[in-house]
């Protein structure tokens, strides 16, 4: 199904594995001209660890049989899974008029705009791209205050979205995965994207009931209106 959305189009890929998921991406950004439309893919993935090319092998504690995959995007190892609503913006960006720091911003704003909507307030770390909830009040609408704990940066933070990107001749591939209803335990044999010890939740586990389809869909608007073009 493919639904119009301004000058990017998306795309509901359905569950699919990672390794083709990329590898099509990757064909799409290498194919594609000042002609080619921005896409918006929106899917989920059978359970694998994804390991970015600053990753290093030792924040993979206990893999098991859970296939690590290596790829070129920026960051370390993350977990994907069924119950994580993922999605891959593919952009012009320099046809969109704006750099990479401002695309990972927008990235972030529409993760936490998406959060919002169902009472959840996301929060930004220095340093640390992804979306964070207060882990004793994720409904609170306070700002994260003052400098951040010594050796413990996420003391009282669970992280409950990531990001990834690569950048190809001014066009983005890879994106962000918002966890929405998953069984956490495999993020306990990695240190999440480099972290060791970081609490990683997802809208269940802080009290949300939520449908995978309500926050696919929700998460798509958000990226669709934040990923616009800059006007000229």
């Amino acid at each position: 199904m493919t639904e119009p959305a301004g000058a990017m189009q998306t795309r509901w890929l359905g569950r699919v594995d990672y390794g083709p998921t990329l590898a099509a991406m990757q064909d799409y950004t290498a194919r594609r001209d000042a002609h080619t439309p921005d896409e918006l893919w929106i899917c989920e993935h059978p359970s694998v660890y994804t390991q970015g090319l600053a990753g290093r092998a030792e924040h993979v504690l206990a893999p098991g049989d859970i296939p690590v995959v290596q790829t070129n995007r920026g960051g370390q190892v993350t977990y994907h899974g069924p119950g994580q609503v993922v999605a891959y913006p593919l952009i012009d960006l320099r046809r969109a008029g704006y750099f990479v720091k401002e695309y990972v911003w927008r990235l972030e704003a529409a993760l936490i705009d998406t959060l919002a909507q169902f009472g959840v307030t996301g929060h930004r770390v220095s340093g640390a791209p992804g979306v964070y909830v207060r882990l004793d009040d994720p409904f609170s609408h306070a700002a994260l205050t003052g400098p951040m704990p010594a050796g413990d940066p996420f003391r009282g933070l669970g992280k409950i979205a990531a990001l990834g990107i690569k950048v190809s001749r001014n066009c983005s591939y890879h994106g962000v995965a918002l966890n929405v209803a998953m069984d956490l335990e495999p993020y306990a044999r990695i240190n999440p994207c480099g972290y060791a010890g970081l609490r990683t939740v997802d809208l269940s586990t802080i009290g949300v009931a939520a449908r995978w389809d309500d926050v696919a869909r929700q998460l798509a608007r958000e990226l669709e209106r934040r990923l616009a073009p800059r006007p000229h």
